[in-house]
Formats: structure tokens, C-alpha cells, sequence
């Protein structure tokens, strides 16, 4: 399967990708990139520079048209490859952000043969060159889309070789495993030992322990990666908008002591300790009075369905109403928090059984607030420890990490039932091939570009 990726690598370097790399509209600056062999020459047709192009070095300059006439003041800049972004000759070419501009000079670069990038083709390259493992490649993409600085600290060391580094003395290992029973199978006849059971099985168990700690580190992963929706439901007028306010740190939401305030979701993204949340007010679940409110309560059910934590308020200066406790049985089987509110107003009268985790608050004077947060992200993480580095963030590595394991725990069966250890190295090679499609060193064509079309153009 490699082989056939190098091969499309080959036919795939020929030609010369070009690519507006900064985002759609108006802006002070645009970059228009390309890369390939010809991309110095390619800008050196649409360019009028002070000096000519130089490796790492800025070059002042004019974009002119097809006649010759000066459109736009630019700064060019030239990496030569292998000492590239896409391991290849790239220019970057800065200019006005004006769309009309950006356009033109991408025609240009179109018209002189060079060929418009497909999305995520320059970081798709720089996979395919070396330069990048998948892992890697992937946590560009976790870069761009980051929308907390957690999230852009987590990607940042992905993009270091955060999660290659940790799975590379796991595949040593699994290597040095493989070759030692190798050994023992090909020179049987030679007089070399084999390797004894008792041995195997502790080589297996120190190549299964560390990837044991990167599945268990998904739930982690995955909240950094994807975020969380949290909806909050309960009864009219027992704070859920007020609560819903102070997670968001602002009146985003109206509160009034009328019941029944909230007829439509009110959403808002927040981060908590990094891990973005979608934080959604619903409308007080009750009998409904008329058909707006009848609507708003029906969406609240559905949000209640789709979130991946429930936050149920309900109002702890008084007992427990029946539409409380409908409210908990229906939610008896998911991820759900309670908050029991209205502090400021006295002792609590509300007595829950032991069915879901509680905290106590005030929306009123924000006690209990600090708490509540920390229950959240608990409770979304199963527990997971929250980690910078190595984290493994979405499905794809999860999967590719479970196979392996899964292959171990076969190769675990095998070692006990004494199975020729022909039998043993298929199993073993498995996990090593899950390993392999892991970092990216052995994927399939057609996965490749379903993960590299889900990039922004020009990267």
C-alpha cells in the first residue's frame, strides 16, 4: 500500500500547485503560495522584484498585469526544497487583500502552467515527501480550526511529533519482538533458541501498557478536539438563564421573574479550562400555556436528546416538583449533572437520591459557580487526565490504536495456548500495521485524500 502512495507521489510532483492561502473576503494582507518545481519561475512571469528571489530571503516588488502595468506593491518570499513547507521550491507572494487582486494573480499563476491545489494538497505534499507523518498533518488541520488556546497548545505539539514521538519506542519494541521470534522460526535448524513463552508474553504486555494510556487519554482528546454541548433544562423560573449567564460571563440571556421568560434556545460558546462548550438555555419544561411556548419546550427535548451533558437546575428553596423529577427519570441513562440553585434564599429543601452527581449554586451571587464548572468538565471527561501532549484526537487514531491492541490481546491468547509462534508473528504483525496506519506509513490512497479534502485551500 505504500508503494502505491509513492508512486502517486511521483506523478503528483511533476506539476506546480498554486493557491490563495488566506481567507475568503477582504483583508489588509492576502498570500497567494505556490510549490513545485517551477513555482520561482512561475512568480518571476507575474513579478517585478528589486531582487531577484533568494532563499529565506523577503523580496520587495510589483505584481503587474498581462501588459506589464503595476497593480499592487508585494513581498515574495522563496524556500527553496527540500527546506520547505510541502518539501518542495515555494513562493509566497503578500499583497493587498483585495479579492479582485488575489484572483488575478492566481489566474496568472494558472495561466503559466502552474495547476490550482486541491484542499489540503500543500500539507497533503509535505505528507508524502517525509516531512509530515499523519499525526502531524492532521493536527494542521486542529491548528486552523482551533477556536481556544488550549486547543492551539494541544495541536501545536501534535504538530511537534507530540504522538509520533510517544509511539515510535512502542513500535521499536514491537519490532525487536518480531524480529527475535523471526530469528527463532527462520533458523530453527541452526541451533538458535526460541524465544520463551514467559518472555513474550512480558515483551507484549510493555508494547500493550503505553497504548493502553493513549486509549484511555481519548476522551480527553476527543473533548479538545470536538468540544461539548451542554444543554441546561428544568422547570420556569428556577435559574436556568440566570446560571446559563453566569457560565457565559455576560447577560446573553433574559432573565426576568415572570416564568416561562426562555420560549426559543439561546446558545452560546464558551471555553472552560480550554475545552470549548456550547452552552444551550432551553425553555422551562412544563405544561405549555400557548403554541410559542409549546414549541420552545419541544425544541428543549431535543436538545436534551442531543447534548452530550444535561445540566438539570432546579430551585433549592423548595421540594422537588413531579416535572423535577419527570425530568431526571427521563434522562436516567445519560451523562447528566444537577444543579441544585437559589442558594442565596436559604437552606436547601431538596433531597436527591445518589442517581446523579449534584452541585449546589446561587446564580444570584455566583457561589458554587467555580464548582460547577469543574463538575462539567469532569463529568465530560470521564475522568480522562487532561494532557498537552500526546493526545490522541480523533477517531481515526483511536481506531487505528484499538486494532493494535486488539491484535495483542490475540497474540495474548496465542502466547498462553503455546501456538507456534509462525501463528504469533501474524498477529504481531497486525498490531504493527495498525501502528503503521497510525502515523500514516502504510494508508490507503482513497483514505488519504478523505482526510487531506477536509483542509482549507492553500493549506
Amino acid at each position: 500500500m505504500q508503494e502505491s502512495t509513492s508512486a502517486a507521489l511521483g506523478a503528483a510532483f511533476e506539476d506546480t500547485i498554486a493557491a490563495i492561502s488566506t481567507p475568503a473576503g477582504r483583508g489588509g494582507i492576502g498570500v497567494v503560495r505556490l510549490s513545485g518545481a517551477r513555482s520561482r519561475e512561475i512568480a518571476g512571469g507575474m513579478l517585478q522584484l528589486m531582487r531577484p528571489l533568494e532563499v529565506g530571503r523577503a523580496r520587495f516588488g510589483h505584481m503587474i498585469d498581462a501588459d506589464g502595468a503595476v497593480l499592487d506593491e508585494v513581498v515574495a518570499t522563496f524556500f527553496a526544497g527540500p527546506h520547505s513547507y510541502t518539501s518542495e521550491d515555494v513562493v509566497e507572494v503578500a499583497m493587498h487583500g483585495s479579492p479582485v487582486l488575489l484572483n488575478h494573480a492566481l489566474e496568472r499563476a494558472i495561466a503559466a502552467g502552474a495547476r490550482l491545489a486541491e484542499p489540503g494538497e500543500f500539507t497533503e505534499r509535505a505528507f508524502l515527501s517525509g516531512r509530515l507523518d499523519l499525526t502531524q498533518a492532521e493536527a494542521v488541520r486542529d491548528l486552523i480550526d482551533s477556536s481556544t488556546l488550549h486547543q492551539a497548545r494541544v495541536a501545536a505539539q501534535q504538530l511537534g511529533g507530540a504522538l509520533s514521538r510517544k509511539v515510535a519506542p512502542v513500535k521499536e519494541r514491537l519490532v525487536g519482538l518480531i524480529a527475535g521470534l523471526e530469528a527463532g522460526v527462520d533458523f530453527a535448524e541452526d541451533d538458535i533458541d526460541t524465544m520463551p513463552q514467559e518472555e513474550i508474553a512480558q515483551r507484549v504486555a510493555a508494547v500493550e501498557a503505553p497504548l493502553r494510556e493513549m486509549e484511555r487519554g481519548f476522551g480527553y482528546g476527543r473533548l479538545v478536539h470536538d468540544g461539548l454541548r451542554l444543554a441546561i433544562v428544568g422547570r420556569p423560573n428556577v435559574g436556568k438563564s440566570s446560571l446559563f449567564n453566569r457560565l457565559v460571563e455576560r447577560d446573553r440571556a433574559i432573565v426576568t421573574a415572570m416564568p416561562g421568560t426562555t420560549r426559543d434556545l439561546v446558545t452560546e460558546r464558551v471555553a472552560i479550562e480550554g475545552i470549548p462548550v456550547e452552552l444551550i438555555d432551553t425553555a422551562g419544561l412544563r405544561e405549555a400555556s400557548d403554541e410559542a411556548e409549546t414549541i420552545g419546550i419541544t425544541k428543549s427535548r431535543e436538545a436534551m436528546a442531543e447534548a452530550d451533558l444535561v445540566l438539570v437546575v432546579v430551585n433549592g428553596a423548595e421540594a422537588l416538583q413531579d416535572e423535577d423529577v419527570r425530568t431526571m427519570e427521563l434522562l436516567a441513562d445519560r451523562p447528566v449533572l444537577v444543579a441544585v440553585n437559589k442558594l442565596d434564599l436559604g437552606a436547601t429543601r431538596v433531597s436527591l437520591a445518589d442517581s446523579f452527581p449534584v452541585v449546589r449554586t446561587s446564580a444570584m451571587t455566583g457561589e458554587g459557580v467555580a464548582e460547577l464548572r469543574r463538575e462539567i468538565l469532569r463529568l465530560a471527561t470521564k475522568g480522562a487526565p487532561a494532557q498537552e501532549s500526546a493526545v490522541v484526537t480523533n477517531l481515526r487514531q483511536r481506531q487505528a490504536i484499538g486494532d493494535a491492541l486488539e491484535a495483542l490481546e490475540r497474540t495474548e491468547v496465542a502466547v498462553r495456548e503455546s501456538v507456534p509462534h509462525e501463528m504469533i508473528l501474524i498477529d504481531l504483525y497486525d498490531a504493527l500495521g495498525a501502528l503503521d496506519r497510525l502515523t500514516g506509513a502504510t494508508t490507503a490512497d482513497d483514505i488519504l485524500h478523505l482526510i487531506f479534502s477536509s483542509f482549507c485551500i492553500g493549506k
